[in-house]
């Protein structure tokens, strides 16, 4: 096969990418072409999305490709899930996206349960409760600023926003659709009944393409502009848990995903939904991926803590790079204070240093004081709450998972890679780290016929990037452990 490039525009909820893939001889080249901020902007007491900032970031990459004057076949958009743009005649949205932590929805749950019950909820969309939602933030809309509902003509997903201005073709891509919590992946439809006892207007719901979907061309003044009159927008995995999972170098049924960054996504491949009390009951959810495949999983607040913890850190005039932090970890005491990150605080920002330190003191355990404390108790309680979680998806989907994949940034983390090996007794393999962009890329590759099968793209990966091992080791330390953790409580 000839030599193929695509471009990647990943955006995360601290940063952008754009990125230069090129295929040939059954292996993917990765190229950073431009880096970006995203973050959350504060605007009179509310998080926004700047996203036509984000665009112009894009934009600036984009040009940067073109300047090399290579054939691009493909172009797609991947992002975080649940935020959305309102449409609205030929302005570039309605209103200014809201991020996700925003607290309009801190009171979504007793707000959307009043209408209606948690378990007909889960019975229609099979998601996890999480307030951040796009349920709850439609469900604030139409308690706080009915005006925006009526007059937008719909909703898209912060990812399939970027494709369709680079397209003109509104859509919302299935993987991130299931993201809503107002979708059905079981009928693959937008959860109609759902939706209109919720009062939300049917109307403003867009169509729903399948991954690998081709949009269309480049909007023809982008095209212009790049040079790219060939060159298609396709529809990959919008979410960027759903590109990443795609590129997972698994081989069998036997493993499961970690992918780890701000937040832990843990899960496995399921060919059906499963939707029954007990994984309701584990606020367990399915999200659909390449080929109609659920992404059975548990999303848990991930480096997010380390990030925060950081960025307080640094306000206060201490920097310290990520490495510098897992090595200061490396020098705490082992297994001295553990957290519970299923609490509500600590998906909040803000202080997150005082936040670990208070929840020790109200447990009764010795308070973490350094840095290196706070990070190797957050590192040691994730590893455990991993454990946890990757019991109960053994039990609930019936079963045997012998390895782990880790996936994304936080695979860098050589520290934290070993903890979660020793806490679940299983071997570890790490990388590749940039697996949501070789996702994108790929799948790219395989809607444009470049690839024949999702099995053929994961050997594209694994024939390209290296792992990295880690073998268990302290198990019967951590099983102990493991106990402690277990009878943590969930504090506000």
């Amino acid at each position: 096969m000839p030599q193929r490039h695509y471009v990647a525009c990943d955006l995360g909820a601290d940063s952008g990418r754009v990125i230069l893939g090129t295929l040939e001889n059954g292996k993917l080249a990765l190229e950073e072409i431009h880096r970006f901020p995203t973050g959350a902007l504060p605007v009179r007491d509310t998080l926004r999305w700047n996203i036509l900032r984000i665009f112009e970031e894009i934009k600036t990459g984009l040009r940067l490709v073109a300047k090399r004057n290579l054939k691009i076949s493909g172009i797609s958009t991947d992002s975080w899930g649940v935020d959305y743009a309102f449409l609205f005649g030929n302005e570039p949205f309605l209103t200014q996206p809201y991020h996700y932590r925003d607290v309009r929805t801190d009171k979504g749950f007793e707000q959307a349960f009043a209408v209606v019950p948690k378990k007909e909820i889960f019975e229609q969309t099979g998601i996890q409760f999480m307030t951040l939602n796009t349920l709850y933030q439609l469900h604030a809309d139409l308690r706080e600023r009915p005006e925006i509902l009526n007059l937008s003509e719909q909703f898209l997903c912060i990812a399939d926003y970027f494709n369709f201005l680079f397209s003109n073709v509104k859509a919302v891509e299935e993987s991130m659709a299931s993201t809503t919590q107002l979708y059905n992946p079981t009928t693959h439809a937008w959860a109609k009944p759902l939706i209109e006892k919720l009062g939300l207007p049917y109307r403003v719901f867009p169509k729903v393409v399948p991954s690998a979907s081709i949009l269309g061309p480049v909007a023809p003044t982008l095209a212009a502009e790049l040079n790219w009159q060939e060159t298609k927008v396709v529809a990959t995995c919008s979410h960027d848990t759903g590109a990443a999972v795609a590129a997972v170098p698994g081989e069998g049924d036997d493993w499961a995903y970690l992918s780890s960054g701000t937040w832990s996504l843990l899960g496995i491949e399921s060919p059906t939904p499963i939707i029954n009390a007990e994984s309701l009951e584990k606020n367990f959810t399915n999200e659909i991926g390449v080929g109609g495949s659920i992404r059975f999983l548990k999303n848990i607040v991930g480096l997010w803590m380390v990030q925060e913890s950081r960025r307080t850190w640094t306000l206060a005039g201490e920097k310290y790079s990520f490495e510098e932090l897992s090595h200061l970890a490396t020098e705490a005491p082992s297994l001295r204070s553990l957290i519970n990150p299923t609490c509500p605080r600590f998906a909040k920002p803000n202080d997150m240093p005082k936040k670990v330190a208070d929840y020790c003191r109200e447990t009764g355990q010795p308070v973490p004081e350094t840095p290196g404390q706070i990070i190797r108790t957050i590192y040691e309680s994730l590893a455990l709450l991993y454990s946890l979680t990757l019991e109960n998806l053994e039990h609930l989907s019936g079963r045997k998972i012998n390895r782990l994949h880790i996936v994304g940034g936080g695979g860098k983390d050589k520290l934290l890679n070993q903890f979660t090996a020793n806490a679940i007794g299983r071997p570890v393999y790490a990388g590749p780290m940039e697996c949501t962009a070789v996702g994108n890329l790929l799948i790219q590759a395989l809607a444009l016929g470049d690839i024949k099968t999702h099995a053929d793209l994961r050997t594209i990966v694994r024939n390209t990037f290296p792992l990295d091992t880690y073998k268990p080791e302290n198990e019967a330390v951590f099983a102990k452990a493991r106990h402690r953790f277990a009878k943590l409580p969930v504090l506000d």
